[in-house]
């Protein structure tokens, strides 16, 4: 995007100074995955500030603070806690976000997991976020870059990229890859669905998955974009264990796999090195269901 804007300490500090005098006395850190579209900083023991980084992001700010609250009652883990809304100042342009901090050491941190524990746990909370009631939930849209839409709102940009070259994956493959999940369709009234279960959103304690958090690509609707981290990754008994307790149809996969896909391609356009969208190009390679 575009307008990023940089984002540091010195910056949050000015502004929770100002917006919230209380908090004055509580340190601002850096911590060791700030994150991308939103920067992330810890307050005192118990907070977080939470910015985004791009206009692009903006929607996100004012929908968690809308939503969070509902939903967090009706899952079996610990999501993020809003607490205080900033506003813009400082020089720094957008709407911000004060939270209650939740403990655990980010997935992509973490050397030893369960894979299987993990994807079981994971398809858990999948599965119950999926069954609060959606009634009035954000629909797909910019504010989720269409996180819950059909694969196919990326058609073009994943085509194109199959057609620039890369490794790991035939594009003829990926193509057909692409074609089967664009031949069905998520016929049933919208699901809540996270949209980015990547590892830098799911917090490990004890070597289980304790919290889940950046629902910043959460809303209504097709839930297949939920089911990626079934090639992003794992692999062998704990992709079975994920796909078998996350209790959707074959044809969802299928979609699933074509999200998973666009982003793994998009992102080896950008960086060809990128090692885990390679490893999830490889895994879709292995396993195309089709």
């Amino acid at each position: 995007m575009t307008d990023r804007v940089s984002v540091d300490a010195a910056l949050v500090r000015r502004l929770v100074d100002a917006q919230f005098p209380g908090y004055r006395s509580l340190p601002v850190r850096d911590v060791e995955l700030s994150g991308w579209d939103n920067r992330t900083f810890r307050l005192g023991e118990e907070f977080s500030v939470r910015l985004p980084s791009a206009r692009g992001y903006v929607e996100q700010v004012a929908k968690e603070h809308e939503w969070l609250p509902r939903l967090a009652p009706q899952l079996p883990l610990p999501i993020p806690q809003p607490v205080a809304l900033g506003e813009p100042g400082e020089g720094y342009p957008f709407a911000w976000s004060v939270y209650r901090w939740l403990p655990g050491t980010p997935l992509g941190l973490v050397e030893d997991v369960d894979a299987v524990a993990l994807a079981a746990d994971l398809a858990g909370f999948l599965t119950a976020l999926r069954a609060v009631d959606a009634t009035d939930g954000p629909a797909p849209g910019s504010h989720n870059f269409s996180r819950g839409a059909p694969p196919g709102v990326y058609r073009e940009e994943a085509l194109a990229a199959m057609s620039a070259g890369f490794r790991d994956l035939d594009p003829a493959l990926a193509r057909r890859i692409w074609d089967a999940a664009e031949a069905s369709a998520w016929e049933r009234p919208g699901v809540w669905l996270h949209g980015d279960a990547a590892p830098g959103n799911l917090l490990i304690r004890d070597g289980r998955l304790s919290a889940v958090i950046d629902f910043g690509t959460s809303g209504v609707g097709d839930p297949a974009c939920d089911l990626v981290p079934a090639w992003t990754m794992f692999e062998g008994a704990a992709r079975r264990t994920f796909l078998d307790a996350v209790g959707l149809d074959a044809a969802t996969a299928q979609r699933a796999r074509a999200w998973a896909l666009w982003k793994a391609l998009i992102t080896v356009r950008d960086r060809p090195d990128d090692a885990p969208s390679r490893r999830t190009l490889a895994r879709l390679a292995a396993d195309p269901g089709v």
